[in-house]
C-alpha cells in the first residue's frame, strides 16, 4: 500500500485531467444540439401523435417509479459503505458520495435515453411516411426518405451516446481532480453505484418490455392473425413502452456503468503500475474516443451506393475506431516516457528495470481493444443480419415447424458464443503477455484495452439506441394506419437493421465487461496484498492462492458459475409469470368486448401497461441481493481465495451466456422479419407462426437476461473489490474472528435464499375460465 501511495497528481496532470473534463462537457453540448436537429423534425398526422404520447406517458410513468424503487436500495447501500475500511474517513466519505454520484449519472444517462426515444419515434414514423405521397402529389424519393428515417433515428441514438460517455468521463475526471492519488479507492463506490443502478434498470426494464412483447406476438399473431402492432391488441402500447424503458433506458445505463466500472479498474491499476502518468492517461484514451464519436455520429450519413443501412453504420463505426488508434498513437507517444525506469511514483522494483517502452506497451493494448470491437461487430452481425446464412437457416427451418426453429437458434446461440468468447480471451490473453515477466504490467494492459474499447462506446450506444427507436417507429405507423406501402417497407427495413446494431451492441457490451471484470479482477490480487500488509499477519501463500485444486477454491468457482445460470433463471421466469399474466388479459378483452376486432370498442390499453409495471418493480430485488451479497457469503465463509475464484467461475461462464442468449434472441427476431418479407411463406403462413415461437422465446434471452449478466459480473467484482480488506482483517491478525465472519456468511446467506423462494412463490396467472368471466385475469393463480 505505501508503494501504491507513491504516485501524485502532478501539476502537469492536473491540467490534463481538467481538458478531460472540459471534453467530457463539450459531449454534453454536442448532445444538445443533436437533440434540436431530432426535434426539428415533424411528428407526422394527429393519430401519430396521439399513439407518440400514450407511450411517452406510460415510459415517464414506469421509470419514475422504478428510479423510486431503487432510490431506497441506493440510499441502504450508501450507508453500508461507510461499515468497509478504508485507509480514512476522506476516502470513506467520498466513496459513498460517489456512490451516489455513480447512481445518480447511471440513472440520468437511461431516463435522458428513453426521454429523447418517445418523441423521436414518431418523428422516424413521420419522415417514412413521406414515401408513399398522398392523391395528387408528386412521387417521392424512396432513397431520400429512408436515408432521412434513418438519420433522425441515429442521431437519436448519438444523444444518448454523447450523454454516455460525457457523463461517464466527467465523473471520473471530477474524482480524479478532488482525491488526487486517492482517487482509485473513491472511484470504487462511483462504479459501484453506476454498475448496481444499470442491473435494476435492465432487469426491470427488460421484464417489463418483453412480458408486453411475448403477450402481444402470442395473442394478436398466433391466435387473432392480426399484425404485432394491431391498434386492436391491447398490449401494443406496453410493447412500445417497454422498447423504450428496457432497450434505450436499460442499455444506455449498462452500456455507462460499463464505461465508468473500466475507467475504475484502470486508473486503479494506472497509479500502481505507471505511478504518476497512471493518473491521467487512462482517462486521455476515452476523451480520444468522446472526439472520435463526435465524428463516427455524424459520418453515419446513409449514401446512394451503401448496400443497407447497416453499410452506413459500419462506415461511421470504423472511421472512428481508425481516427481513434491514430490519435491514441501521437498522445502515448508524446505523453508517455521512452522506458519504464523514467516513471515517477512507481515503487515496484520490478517495473522500473522491467525492459521495453510504457508507449509501445500502451498503444498496443488500447489498439487491442478497438480491434476486439470491430471483429465483435462483424461476428456479431454475421450470426444475426437478415442477409447472413444463420438467420437464413432458420427461416428454412421455419417450414418444419416451431421445435425446429427453437433448435436452431439455440444452436447458433451456442456456437456464436464459443467464437465471441475466444476472440475475448485472446484480447484478454494478448494484452497480459504485453506486461511480460510483471504482473502488474499486464494487467494494466488488459484495464487498457478496456479503455481502447470505450473509444467506440459513443457510437455503440447510437447503434443500439437506433435499434428501439425504429421498431417503435414501425410500431406507432403500424397503429396508426397512416403509413402504407413504400414507407411501411421503410420502417420494415429500419427495424431489420436496428435488430442487428442491438445484437452487435450486446457483444461488445458483454466485451467490455469480461474486460472490466478481468482488469477488476487485477485491482482485487492487488487489494489482498495490502489488505494483508496491514494487518502485519503471517500469511501463507495457501491462504491467499485461487489455486483450484484446494477444494474451497474450486466451489468458489462452481457457486461463481451458479450465480449466473441462476440470475438468468430468475430473470427469464420472471418475464415467463408477467407474459402469462399479458396473454390472459389480452384474451379477456378479445373475449368480453368483440367489438375490438371490427374497431367498434377501444382495447384498455392501460390494463397491460399497468400489469407490466407491477410485475417488473416487484421483480427487482432479487437479482439485485443476489449480485450484492453472494460474493459477501463466499468471501466471508470460504476466504479471499475461494472468493477470487468465485469471480473466475462467474467472469467465464457470464460471457459465454450473455453471448449465447444475445445471439439466439437476435437470431431469431430477424428470422421472423425474413418470413414476414415474403420468404418461406410470409405473414399468416405455418413458417410465419413457427418464427414468432422462436421470437418470444427469444425475447427474455436477448433483451432480459442476457444483458443483464454484463452489469451483474461487474457489481460482484466491485463487491468483491470493496470487502477484500474485511476479509482478510476477519481472517487474519489480530482483529481475525471465525464467529463473525460465519455470522456475516450466514446473514447473506438467509437474505439470497430469502429472496429467491419468495421470487419463486409469486403468483402465476392460470386460465381456467372464471377469473375471466369475473372481469379480472389476475384473480385467478396458483402459487406454486
Amino acid at each position: 500500500m505505501a508503494g501504491l501511495a507513491a504516485a501524485v497528481l502532478t501539476q502537469e496532470n492536473r491540467v490534463i485531467v481538467i481538458g478531460v473534463a472540459a471534453v467530457a462537457l463539450a459531449a454534453l453540448v454536442v448532445a444538445r444540439l443533436l437533440v434540436r436537429q431530432v426535434l426539428a423534425a415533424g411528428e407526422g398526422t394527429e393519430s401519430m401523435k396521439k399513439i407518440a404520447a400514450a407511450v411517452q406517458e406510460g415510459a415517464n410513468a414506469y421509470l419514475a417509479r422504478q428510479l423510486r424503487t431503487i432510490g431506497v436500495f441506493a440510499v441502504v447501500v450508501f450507508f453500508l459503505l461507510f461499515l468497509l475500511p478504508a485507509d480514512n474517513w476522506s476516502q470513506r466519505a467520498g466513496r459513498s458520495l460517489f456512490f451516489l454520484v455513480g447512481a445518480l449519472f447511471s440513472a440520468t444517462t437511461g431516463y435522458l435515453g428513453m426521454r429523447l426515444a418517445v418523441r423521436a419515434n414518431v418523428r422516424v414514423a413521420a419522415a417514412a411516411r413521406e414515401a408513399t405521397p398522398g392523391p395528387g402529389e408528386p412521387e417521392r424519393d424512396l432513397t431520400d426518405v429512408a436515408h432521412r428515417a434513418m438519420k433522425i433515428a441515429f442521431r437519436t441514438g448519438g444523444v444518448v451516446g454523447m450523454c454516455t460517455v460525457g457523463l461517464g468521463l466527467l465523473g471520473a475526471s471530477c474524482v480524479v481532480l478532488v482525491y488526487a492519488a486517492d482517487a482509485p479507492k473513491v472511484l470504487e463506490g462511483f462504479g459501484l453505484g453506476a454498475a448496481l443502478i444499470a442491473m435494476f434498470m435492465r432487469v426491470g426494464g427488460g421484464i417489463f418490455t418483453k412480458a408486453a412483447d411475448v403477450g402481444a406476438d402470442l395473442v394478436g399473431k398466433v391466435e387473432q392473425g392480426i399484425p404485432e402492432d394491431d391498434p386492436r391488441n391491447a398490449a401494443t402500447i406496453a410493447d412500445n413502452v417497454g422498447d423504450n424503458v428496457g432497450d434505450c433506458a436499460g442499455m444506455a445505463a449498462d452500456l455507462f456503468e460499463s464505461y465508468a466500472v473500466t475507467l475504475v479498474a484502470a486508473l486503479i491499476l494506472g497509479k500502481a503500475a505507471f505511478g504518476d502518468v497512471g493518473l491521467a492517461f487512462p482517462l486521455m484514451v476515452p476523451a480520444i474516443g468522446v472526439l472520435t464519436a463526435m465524428i463516427g455520429i455524424f459520418a453515419v450519413a446513409p449514401r446512394r451506393t451503401d448496400r443497407s443501412g447497416m453499410t452506413a453504420i459500419n462506415r461511421g463505426f470504423f472511421l472512428s475506431a481508425v481516427i481513434s488508434l491514430a490519435l491514441v498513437a501521437v498522445v502515448a507517444f508524446a505523453y508517455l516516457p521512452s522506458s519504464y525506469a523514467d516513471l515517477e511514483g512507481v515503487t515496484d522494483p520490478g517495473i522500473p528495470t522491467h525492459g521495453g517502452d510504457p508507449r509501445v506497451l500502451a498503444l498496443v493494448a488500447v489498439a487491442i481493444g478497438i480491434v476486439l470491437a470491430a471483429l465483435i461487430q462483424q461476428l456479431t452481425g454475421y450470426f444475426t443480419e437478415t442477409g447472413r446464412r444463420p438467420v437464413r437457416d432458420i427461416g428454412k427451418s421455419s417450414l418444419t415447424g416451431p421445435a425446429t426453429v427453437v433448435l436452431a437458434g439455440v444452436s447458433i446461440g451456442l456456437e456464436s458464443a464459443v467464437y465471441t468468447a475466444l476472440l475475448i480471451g485472446l484480447a484478454v490473453y494478448g494484452a497480459f503477455l504485453l506486461g511480460g515477466a510483471s504482473i502488474m504490467l499486464a494487467l494494466f494492459a488488459i484495464a487498457l484495452a478496456g479503455t481502447g474499447l470505450l473509444t467506440t462506446v459513443g457510437v455503440i450506444v447510437a447503434m443500439d439506441t437506433f435499434g428501439p427507436v425504429s421498431d417503435n417507429a414501425q410500431g406507432i405507423a403500424e397503429m396508426s394506419g397512416d403509413v402504407q406501402g413504400a414507407g411501411a417497407q421503410v420502417l420494415t427495413d429500419l427495424d431489420a437493421v436496428g435488430n442487428t446494431t442491438k445484437a452487435i451492441t450486446k457483444g461488445i457490451a458483454i466485451a467490455t465487461a469480461v474486460l472490466a471484470a478481468a482488469a477488476l479482477f487485477g485491482s482485487y490480487r492487488d487489494a489482498i496484498a495490502g489488505s494483508v500488509a496491514d494487518v502485519g499477519a503471517k500469511v501463507t501463500e495457501t491462504n491467499l492462492s485461487m489455486d483450484i485444486s484446494q477444494p474451497n477454491n474450486l466451489f468458489g468457482m462452481v457457486l461463481g458459475a451458479s450465480v449466473v445460470f441462476l440470475f438468468s433463471g430468475l430473470a427469464i421466469n420472471a418475464v415467463s409469470r408477467s407474459a402469462g399474466a399479458v396473454v390472459y388479459e389480452v384474451r379477456r378483452q378479445f373475449r368480453e368486448h368483440p367489438g375490438i376486432m371490427n374497431h367498434t370498442e377501444q382495447p384498455e390499453y392501460g390494463r397491460v401497461v399497468d400489469i407490466c409495471t407491477k410485475d417488473a418493480l416487484r421483480e427487482l430485488a432479487t437479482p439485485g441481493l443476489l449480485a450484492v451479497l453472494a460474493p459477501i457469503a463466499v468471501g466471508f465463509s470460504l476466504g479471499v481465495g475461494a472468493l477470487g475464484s468465485y469471480l473466475a467461475g462467474a467472469i467465464a461462464t457470464g460471457a459465454l451466456m450473455a453471448v449465447f442468449l444475445a445471439n439466439s434472441g437476435g437470431a431469431w427476431d430477424n428470422a421472423k422479419k425474413l418470413v414476414e418479407d415474403g420468404h418461406h411463406g410470409g405473414k399468416g403462413s405455418p413458417a410465419h407462426a413457427a418464427t414468432v415461437i422462436g421470437d418470444t422465446v427469444g425475447d427474455p434471452f436477448k433483451d432480459t437476461a442476457g444483458p443483464a449478466i454484463n452489469p451483474l459480473l461487474k457489481v460482484m467484482n466491485l463487491v468483491a473489490l470493496l470487502i477484500a480488506p474485511a476479509v482478510v482483517q476477519f481472517s487474519y491478525g489480530d482483529d481475525a474472528s471465525g464467529g463473525l465472519r460465519a455470522l456475516v456468511a450466514v446473514l447473506a446467506l438467509v437474505v439470497i435464499v430469502g429472496a429467491v423462494r419468495f421470487s419463486k412463490r409469486r403468483s402465476v396467472a392460470v386460465d381456467d375460465g372464471s377469473a375471466e368471466r369475473n372481469g379480472s385475469s389476475r384473480d385467478a393463480t396458483v402459487t406454486p
